[in-house]
């Protein structure tokens, strides 16, 4: 039985409210609770490790079990990438290089292994260890790539959430209008909501000097998390059909 949700748009809707919610909350705690990058990273790493196990233990699909293990991988994502970014010098660039390589090894390690990278494949413990450990890259992925876009390209943060929504409009127009495969564009757009979501939740809480609108940052958190619990009760939910193939 799979335990992860058919992808609908109610699905979409709320992965960019959690990857938002990502950002303005692992800013929340690494910066205006000054925990730092680090010491961040291993709280929200050691939640997402533990909601995985739970979430591979389950019988069936529970929708706030997976987005509470969705939204622990994001923030989990916001720091890790900011420490290797900011803390250890790697840089935006060479984060986003190194991150997207992990994902694509990933996936074809998935592919060769399992035959598919399909999310209706996601129906048993290996499976879902391939598929929660590619959605960390692709959230850590997207930090970098969110950041690196708004900050070095200089087109700021509004300038990237339109990039990354533009791209997220290519990919919907490629999946209705051609037949490339269902499950690469899976991830190719699950991977871009990662920095769109980055980009939206550092406009919403920079300072106005730096392109932002200097909202507080656990108050913007707070209000994101409220409307991701609305999204998850207004879209009901189902599992993935293992039966299909994409």
């Amino acid at each position: 039985m799979s335990k992860v949700p058919a992808v609908t748009l109610g699905f979409w809707v709320i992965k960019i409210l959690a990857t938002t919610l990502g950002e303005t909350f692992g800013d929340t705690v690494s910066m205006t609770m000054n925990l730092g990058y680090l010491a961040s990273t291993a709280i929200f790493l050691s939640a997402f490790v533990i909601l995985v196990i739970f979430q591979i233990r389950a019988m069936r699909f529970s929708a706030p079990l997976y987005w509470a293990t969705i939204v622990a991988s994001t923030t989990a994502g916001t720091t890790m990438a900011d420490f290797a970014d900011r803390s250890l010098g790697i840089g935006y660039a060479g984060g986003s290089a190194i991150l997207l390589g992990c994902v694509v090894s990933m996936l074809a390690l998935w592919r060769w292994r399992e035959g598919s990278v399909s999310v209706n494949t996601v129906a048993a413990p290996r499976v879902e260890v391939f598929y929660w450990v590619t959605i960390t890259f692709s959230q850590t992925l997207g930090t970098a790539l969110g950041d690196w876009t708004a900050d070095d390209s200089g087109l700021g943060y509004g300038g990237a959430a339109l990039i990354f929504a533009a791209g997220l409009a290519l990919v919907a127009g490629a999946y209705f209008w051609t037949t490339l495969s269902r499950a690469w564009l899976f991830w190719i757009a699950f991977i871009l909501t990662r920095p769109l979501g980055a980009a939206v939740g550092d406009f919403l809480d920079k300072p106005v000097a730096d392109g932002g609108l200097a909202l507080s940052r656990p108050i913007a958190s707070l209000v994101i998390a409220v409307l991701m619990i609305i999204g998850i009760s207004v879209f009901r939910q189902r599992a993935a059909d293992p039966g299909l193939r994409s």
